[in-house]
């Protein structure tokens, strides 16, 4: 079950996921079945999390850190319907973090965190599995 923000309960849908995701990269070039790919990937991790009940904003974070590897331009669409930006300052900060020269590190101290840290994260993972390759 997915918790939403306002407080309902909706069961986990593998088709709204994935049409989110097409929605974000319409008319973006992507290699076949990366989208496919990401929403396995994503089911995959929720699996790993084996909670009954996980929250919206858990498994908008796993589709914001994959798409803003994946395509910059997919997560600032996905981003602005997600993150609900208020006012056109807010957007162009987001865009401004993307755009920043000094790399992730600097755009991410400069970007809002949505959630805390006790969900795993893509880009730790990541480097872990790095490290211990190398």
């Amino acid at each position: 079950m997915i918790a939403k923000r306002d407080g309902r309960r909706e069961a986990f849908s593998t088709e709204k996921l994935e049409r989110s995701l097409r929605t974000a990269c319409a008319k973006r070039p992507l290699e076949v079945g990366a989208i496919s790919k990401m929403v396995v990937d994503i089911e995959n991790e929720l699996h790993k999390l084996a909670k009954a009940e996980i929250e919206a904003r858990v498994l908008g974070e796993m589709c914001i850190e994959r798409l803003k590897i994946l395509d910059r331009v997919a997560y600032i669409r996905f981003a602005s319907v997600y993150r609900d930006f208020q006012d056109v300052d807010s957007f162009t900060k987001e865009v401004e973090a993307l755009a920043d020269p000094e790399g992730e590190d600097a755009g991410s101290k400069s970007q809002l965190r949505l959630i805390e840290d006790d969900v795993p994260r893509l880009a730790q993972r990541g480097r872990r599995r790095r490290a211990r390759q190398g």
